[in-house]
């Protein structure tokens, strides 16, 4: 059993940890802070020359990327997190920023990595296009994004979700050449989203009116934070070594596919 995540040095104040920004310091969390680190590990490949990363978060994939970048630029908008990460890496360089649009020159860098950011952007066209100006000729951008056929209910800290076909379309106005594959998840991992599915449901079954989907994204994002970590503790206390074992090893890039938990998709300019 994989019990690492208990003993990490905390970093970050774990008020901003929440079951969206989601943490390796919370046990309950490893399932979902493991996939989400799997997409900097198949990166690796289409990472090169100066980079920039859009929505860095609590920083889960500066060590992977720096090492492979001549430069490394990351932005986000909460300073708490720019602030403990400019004390961790020294020798990188992190800035606050609310985007789109970016405040960076044209063509400044040969790969642009945003994970798990799009589906909170109000104006996706405008990030891509954005994106792609940020770009060198020829260069790469890397998106990473849930897959809304795999999405259990409503997320209210999201404005929009997207189909593989969705996206690819939407990107194909900017970028020259659009690869969508996805993050796919091993055995124990997909026995730990049908375990996440029934729970959903069983809450989802109090619905009765459908209001998360009537109800404005603000009013849902309380409640919606409660009953996710309610459910994340629930099903680590349920089956322990199962959430604990888990690992970015049972998380795969494949080929595009609906049962794909997230989107993983490769731009070039």
């Amino acid at each position: 059993m994989c019990n690492y995540l208990i003993s990490l040095p905390k970093f970050f104040p774990l008020s901003i940890c929440t079951t969206e920004i989601t943490s390796d310091q919370i046990a309950s969390d490893n399932p979902l802070h493991q996939r989400l680190l799997k997409a900097y590990h198949v990166a690796v490949p289409f990472i090169k020359g100066d980079v920039l990363e859009l929505g860095c978060g609590e920083g889960r994939g500066v060590d992977i990327i720096s090492k492979i970048a001549n430069s490394y630029l990351a932005l986000d908008k909460i300073p708490e997190v720019i602030n403990t990460l400019s004390e961790r890496f020294p020798d990188q360089q992190f800035k606050q920023a609310i985007f789109p649009p970016v405040d960076l020159p044209d063509e400044s860098f040969d790969t642009v990595v945003n994970f798990q950011v799009i589906e909170h952007i109000k104006d996706d066209h405008l990030y891509l296009k954005e994106i792609a100006r940020l770009l060198k000729p020829g260069g790469t951008a890397i998106i990473s994004t849930p897959n809304i056929n795999m999405t259990l209910s409503r997320n209210p800290w999201h404005i929009r979700e997207y189909t593989g076909d969705e996206l690819v379309g939407i990107c194909k106005k900017y970028f020259s050449k659009v690869d969508m594959q996805g993050i796919a998840g091993s055995k124990r991992v997909m026995e730990y989203h049908e375990k996440n599915r029934v729970s959903v449901q069983k809450i989802m079954k109090w619905d009765l009116l459908d209001l998360q989907y009537r109800l404005p994204r603000w009013l849902l994002q309380k409640p919606y934070e409660i009953l996710n970590r309610r459910n994340r503790n629930k099903l680590k206390a349920g089956n322990d070594e199962l959430v604990n074992v888990i690992s970015q090893e049972d998380y795969f890039l494949r080929k595009q596919d609906d049962l794909n938990l997230d989107l993983f998709c490769v731009l070039t300019k």
